[in-house]
Parts: structure tokens; C-alpha cells; sequence
């Protein structure tokens, strides 16, 4: 979401800080924030029109009144957001730690930057910063991150996708609820399973192998526990 330009945003801002002027601080801000905007919206121009020429020609292009980005390392830029789109929705998606990290291990990823996932130690190292960084947004930001827990929404999807539509300032559309039937193209490990729908298949499937797994347990000591609550406003459990 930040088009490459975070470690330009962060230099600025702390550049901003050192004036100790909350007006340049806020400058700043407001500076990066419109260039970020204009730029997605530039990007996402420049894919239409590349990918649907005719449509484009004849009856323009919509921009999106909303842009998503699920980049899985989001949440260290949790407090950039929070500066820069104060506005924003910020989903966390939490789903039982051990069904997450068996979910990676499991999957022979290409070498590259998910190296860590074929390795207990380096697993068990990523997840518990991700959840102690998380817990320090919780402090310093209270209320300011919506947790979803991954559980809640395979239980009961239509309540959590009416939820997170409420929550984004949308109108509902029933084909929110069809996106496996959809015939773009996915290309990630999980392009099978979306067009499965949602189902339960995995939940807890850890446990299958728990046995092999528990050096894993052990090196997760109080994280291995699935403690956070789903707080989106609307959502109800079945």
C-alpha cells in the first residue's frame, strides 16, 4: 500500500519529529498520504487499461472507492497506517497458532523470503515477534486494530462478511458471498482451496501430527495459546 516508499515515509516523518513541531509532523503526514493515494489509484488506471482495453475505452474506468492490501507483514506498519489513513479499517485476521504454523511448514514454498517456514526455530522465532508486536499495538493504539479470529469467520461467514462490508462503509452485494465462483486468476498456494468456498477441513488438523510437532508446541510457550477475541462491531456467532 505504500507503493515502496516506507522507508522514504519513515525518514521524513522522523526527519519531521526532530522540529519538534507537531505541524510538521502533520505536514508530512498529509504529504505522504495524498502521494500514496494518488499513486494506487494511478497503478490501479495503468492495470485497467492494460488489461481491459476495450472497457476502458468505451465506458471509462472505475476507480475502486476502497483499495485493500493484505500483505502478510502489515502488521509491522500498523502505526504508518494509523498516521497516514487514520480513516482505515484494520483487519487482523488471527487463526490458532499451531494450525497457522503447520499451515506454512507443511507448504514447500519457493527459496526466497519464506525460507523460515521450513525451520521450527525460525517458525516459533517469526510468530512470537508477530504477536508481540500486535499486543504492542493493542497498547499503545487500543481499539485501533479490528481482530478476526480465522475460526469466527469459518463458522460463520455471512455474518463476518456483512460485518467487514458494514465496517468499510459499503453496500452489501450478495455476490460477496460467491467469490469461489469467480474465474479470475489466483495465483498462490491457496488457488485450489478458494475455489473450494469456505470450509473446515483444516481446523485444528495440527493435531494430526502433534506428536512430530511438539518441539514446535514447546518453542511457542504461552503463544501456542489462541487467546484473542473477534471484535468486529456487528459480527454474531453462531
Amino acid at each position: 500500500i505504500f507503493n515502496g516508499m516506507l522507508n522514504e515515509i519513515r525518514n521524513d516523518i522522523v526527519k519531521a519529529s526532530t522540529n519538534q513541531s507537531s505541524e510538521s509532523i502533520q505536514a508530512v503526514v498529509q504529504k505522504h498520504a495524498k502521494r500514496v493515494n494518488k499513486l494506487t489509484r494511478e497503478r490501479w488506471i495503468g492495470i485497467e487499461r492494460n488489461m481491459r482495453p476495450k472497457t476502458a475505452k468505451v465506458h471509462g474506468i472505475q476507480v475502486p472507492k476502497r483499495f485493500v492490501d493484505k500483505m502478510l507483514t502489515n502488521y509491522y506498519n500498523v502505526g504508518f497506517i494509523h498516521l497516514l489513513f487514520p480513516n482505515a479499517l484494520i483487519l487482523h485476521v488471527i487463526r490458532d497458532p499451531m494450525d497457522t504454523l503447520f499451515s506454512a511448514y507443511k507448504h514447500d514454498f519457493p527459496p526466497g523470503n519464506l525460507d523460515y517456514t521450513s525451520d521450527f526455530t525460525s517458525l516459533a522465532h517469526m510468530y512470537t515477534n508477530y504477536r508481540n508486536i500486535m499486543d504492542h499495538w493493542d497498547r499503545v493504539l487500543p481499539g485501533r486494530v479490528t481482530h478476526t479470529r480465522y475460526e469466527d469467520m469459518v463458522d460463520n461467514m455471512p455474518s463476518m462478511a456483512h460485518a467487514i462490508i458494514s465496517a468499510t462503509g459499503l453496500s452489501w452485494e450478495d455476490d460477496v458471498l460467491n467469490f469461489h465462483k469467480k474465474k479470475q486468476a489466483v495465483n498462490t498456494l491457496s488457488s485450489g482451496q478458494v475455489r473450494k468456498g469456505v470450509y473446515k477441513d483444516s481446523l485444528q488438523s495440527w493435531k494430526r501430527y502433534q506428536h512430530y510437532l511438539q518441539p514446535l508446541v514447546d518453542m511457542m510457550g504461552p503463544y501456542v495459546q489462541h487467546e484473542f477475541e473477534t471484535t468486529l462491531e456487528g459480527f454474531q456467532s453462531k
